[in-house]
């Protein structure tokens, strides 16, 4: 199984467009040792031809001009991207939808139904593809039990729900359903290698631990190194579990819980503009690295 991370940002990438912060502002003036970021989204092969595309985030032109192995092959309009999986309706993963409007066949998207529900009423996604190449929707399924997806070879998949908040923008944004959020094991049938995606978690439920446990390698959320990073950076009083984020620090933070997944590769993804592990040289970032995780960048390929 391969594994492009095309973007490994949280919304609005780093550096973020009207961001100050000591990141920000390190980054743009050379003072730090980091690289960019564009908005979280990676792309998952058995064959290094066809792709399963995660997310499609307003960078997705961007990203995909920097895969080669996505670009058109066969006749003048075409991809490698031959199917979508949604893991939320958030914006910074399914305005990129807007993007490949110019598909010459409706885009195959799986996804939750409350997502679609999302994608259809509060940001009318679906419905504005319809004027365009139009879209074939697939449920995903919420009790973790497998399938497939048409022209992808030798991968399984199995989606399962995780607690989180719908977006602003949802009909039901303060009354959560499953499905407003999900992770993804990818299988490989083959080998039996195993990819846990989860670039949004706010809490580790019995089945998403039990997942990440099974898993060769694990993806998940690094967005923010402390429970009060934004109101510390001065941006905002919101705290990390508020917005469905686990912290990596602290006694019950993503460190602690990558401590009881030993045996997998684990990397943190979706990285919000605030976050310490962003500079190469800090602190933080070497506590990561003493205890054997990664974190996540554009461009980044996984072999499994």
């Amino acid at each position: 199984m391969k594994v492009r991370v095309l973007g490994s940002g949280a919304g609005g990438g780093f550096p973020q467009w009207n961001c100050n912060c000591r990141n920000c502002s390190g980054l743009r003036r050379g003072q730090i040792n980091a690289r960019s970021r564009t908005q979280s989204s990676i792309a998952v092969s058995s064959d290094n031809e066809n792709w399963v595309l995660f997310n499609a985030s307003p960078d997705i032109r961007t990203q995909l001009e920097a895969f080669t192995a996505a670009h058109p092959k066969h006749g003048i309009r075409d991809s490698g991207i031959k199917a979508i999986l949604l893991i939320d309706s958030q914006i910074d993963h399914t305005t990129g939808l807007l993007t490949l409007r110019e598909s010459t066949r409706p885009l195959e998207i799986y996804c939750s139904e409350m997502v679609k529900q999302d994608l259809s009423t509060g940001f009318p996604l679906f419905k504005m593809l319809e004027h365009y190449c139009g879209v074939n929707h697939h449920s995903t399924p919420l009790d973790g039990s497998g399938f497939t997806i048409s022209g992808i070879d030798d991968l399984r998949f199995y989606t399962h729900s995780l607690k989180s908040k719908a977006p602003p923008y949802s009909p039901h944004r303060h009354d959560p359903h499953a499905g407003d959020n999900i992770g993804v094991v990818v299988e490989q049938i083959s080998s039996g290698r195993k990819l846990y995606y989860a670039p949004g978690l706010g809490e580790i439920e019995p089945h998403v631990l039990a997942a990440m446990q099974q898993a060769d390698c694990v993806l998940v959320d690094g967005t923010f190194w402390q429970e009060d990073e934004m109101s510390r950076a001065g941006i905002c009083d919101k705290r990390a579990r508020d917005m469905g984020h686990l912290p990596q620090s602290g006694s019950d933070g993503m460190i602690e819980v990558l401590k009881n997944v030993p045996k997998a590769r684990k990397i943190l993804i979706h990285i919000n503009n605030t976050n310490p592990i962003l500079d190469e040289d800090s602190p933080e970032r070497k506590t990561l690295t003493d205890v054997g995780i990664e974190v996540a960048y554009d461009g980044m390929e996984i072999d499994l």
